[in-house]
This record gives structure tokens, C-alpha cells and sequence, in this order.
């Protein structure tokens, strides 16, 4: 495997199949007259829904002032369609909890009318020592098995954040991809979906995000789009540049423009996300200061509005 990003410019925004896709439908009303191409043309409704990434609420789930099940109610209450539970909070992390205990938090969601749209590790797949490399796999693996048991489609990882001086990026990336490919394939195994998320971190750019989706492809393999993680160059257009990879989200209220961070501009997101092939959850995440439950409910109201129309 070989590290050569493709430059944003050359790239072909919409995925193949969207692309197959739409040349059946050409090749098939391409007799037609143009009415008669406007009567047959049928819209594919998008089937998206809401979600709410746990971090929102990271300070009371790690200082104990708010627990597994506070988070579901809270959920349920405000009326998100899902939850993503990141598996630190889940109590003795980075220790695989109890059977038992997986159990109860997927009956609480499935009693709260919650489905569990994706869970998450802390992983770094940069460090330069290959047994602790091997470490950081096995933790994804048996977090692989924790999303299996809860019902969670995908599980969320990263790249890793070590700067390594002195060794190549080509190195690097080509350890990450020896210990993403691994865990991809277990994730097969286990119907559970591996998604990197772009962090900010080893990867930053589009570019970045291309160079790993061009080396392992796979449809167990996808990208959970941080929109507030581009921070060099336009954040829109490498969040339209990397849309086709997307397998979930991590839709933000901030952005950063030029280094300034902003307001997210909602309203075009999500219709960029209406006008892909992405079907399925888009989870949101609140950070900074000020009280999570009212941001939160503040931001899904307005995700919401925008998904509607």
C-alpha cells in the first residue's frame, strides 16, 4: 500500500454507484420525450434520522452526575430517533463491560423507542511501537464485539495522534492502514461496520481521508464525517469532497473558517447530505460551554426543521 492523496480538485465527488445508478435511469427514459421523462421521474426519498453523539454530554457522564440510562431518557424525551454511545462511558473502560450490562443499556434504548446508531473508541494506530499497535487493534476488536452485542451498526475509531518526529508520513500511514485493515476484517466477521472518523488529528484534510478510503475499500469500512474537523482549507468543500464515504456523522454547531471557529451553517449540510446517497443516522454534538440539554435540544430542533423541508 502507498500513500499519494489525491488533490480535492480532481476529485469525483459522487460514488459509484450513485453514478451506475444514474445511468440506468438515463439509459432508460433517454427514448422518452422530455415530458414524459419529467412523468416517470421518481424522487428516492432520503431516510435519514436523528441521533445524538454522547460526547455532548462528556463532563456529567465522566464526573458520575449523569449514567447510561440518563443519557437514553434524555434522548427519548427530547425526541432523537438513536443514541451513539462511545464506549468510555460505558463504566470500567477501556475493560469490555459486563454481558449483562450491555444487555441493559440496549433494553433500556429499545424500551425508550432508541435505536443505538453507532458506539466509539479511543484508539491510536500511529505509535511507533508495533506492540503497542497490536494493543491498540486488540482494543478495537473487543469493542467490535461490545457493538455486536448492543445491535450498533457502526463502530467509530481514529487515526491516532502521534507526530512521530523524524519518521516519514508515508510510514505512518502505512501503519495505520495495517492496523485499520485488521480491524475491518474483524468487523466483518461481527456485521459491525468500521467508521474513522477525520479528527483533526494524523488526518486533517480530504485528502488525507482519500489516501486511506483509495488503500482499503471495503464495505465494512466508512468514514464518520466530523464536520467540525476540517480546519485547514474550506471546511464545506472537503465535507462534499468525502460525502461518498460517509457511513455516519458527527454533525457540529461549530465549524472552522480560515482558523476561526463559527457557527455551523446547518441548513447547508444537511441538504448536501440530501442530495448524496447517504441514507441513515446523523448524529449531532454539542461542545463547549453552556448546558448541554438546553444546546442540545436547541440544535436538534433546527436539525430537525432542516430535515423536514
Amino acid at each position: 500500500m502507498s500513500y499519494t492523496p489525491i488533490p480535492p480538485q480532481k476529485m469525483d465527488t459522487q460514488s459509484p454507484r450513485r453514478n451506475f445508478i444514474k445511468s440506468l435511469a438515463i439509459g432508460a427514459l433517454g427514448s422518452l420525450g422530455s415530458e414524459a421523462v419529467k412523468a416517470h421521474t421518481v424522487a428516492t426519498p432520503t431516510r435519514l434520522k436523528t441521533s445524538l453523539n454522547a460526547y455532548s454530554f462528556n463532563a456529567p457522564l465522566m464526573n458520575g452526575s449523569m449514567n447510561l440510562d440518563d443519557l437514553i431518557d434524555f434522548c427519548a424525551q427530547v425526541g432523537f430517533d438513536a443514541v451513539d454511545i462511545t464506549g468510555y462511558y460505558f463504566r470500567g473502560y477501556p475493560q469490555v463491560p459486563s454481558n449483562d450490562y450491555v444487555y441493559h443499556v440496549k433494553r433500556r434504548a429499545f424500551r425508550q423507542g432508541l435505536e443505538i446508531s453507532g458506539a466509539g473508541v479511543r484508539n491510536d494506530f500511529t505509535l511507533a511501537d508495533k506492540e503497542k499497535r497490536q494493543k491498540e487493534v486488540q482494543l478495537v476488536k473487543a469493542w467490535v464485539e461490545v457493538a455486536a452485542k448492543l445491535g450498533a451498526p457502526v463502530l467509530r475509531i481514529f487515526s491516532g495522534v502521534q507526530k512521530n518526529e523524524g519518521v516519514p508520513r508515508e510510514q505512518v500511514h502505512e501503519w495505520m492502514l495495517e492496523c485499520i485493515d485488521a480491524c475491518v476484517a474483524y468487523g466483518k466477521q461481527n456485521g459491525v461496520i468500521i467508521g474513522l472518523q477525520n479528527h483533526a488529528d494524523f488526518i486533517q484534510t480530504a485528502a488525507h481521508v482519500v489516501s486511506v478510503f483509495e488503500a482499503i475499500e471495503s464495505e465494512w469500512f466508512g468514514l464518520i464525517l466530523d464536520t467540525g474537523s476540517y480546519r485547514i482549507g474550506d471546511p464545506y468543500q472537503q465535507i462534499q469532497q468525502t460525502i461518498q464515504y460517509a457511513v455516519n456523522w458527527q454533525l457540529k454547531e461549530k465549524i472552522f473558517i480560515e482558523g476561526q471557529e463559527v457557527d455551523t451553517d446547518l441548513e447547508r449540510i444537511i441538504k448536501m447530505i440530501k442530495q448524496s446517497d447517504y441514507q441513515g443516522y446523523v448524529p449531532i454534538e454539542t461542545l463547549g460551554p453552556g448546558d448541554p440539554k438546553t444546546k442540545v435540544e436547541a440544535m436538534l430542533k433546527k436539525v430537525k426543521s432542516y430535515l423536514q423541508n
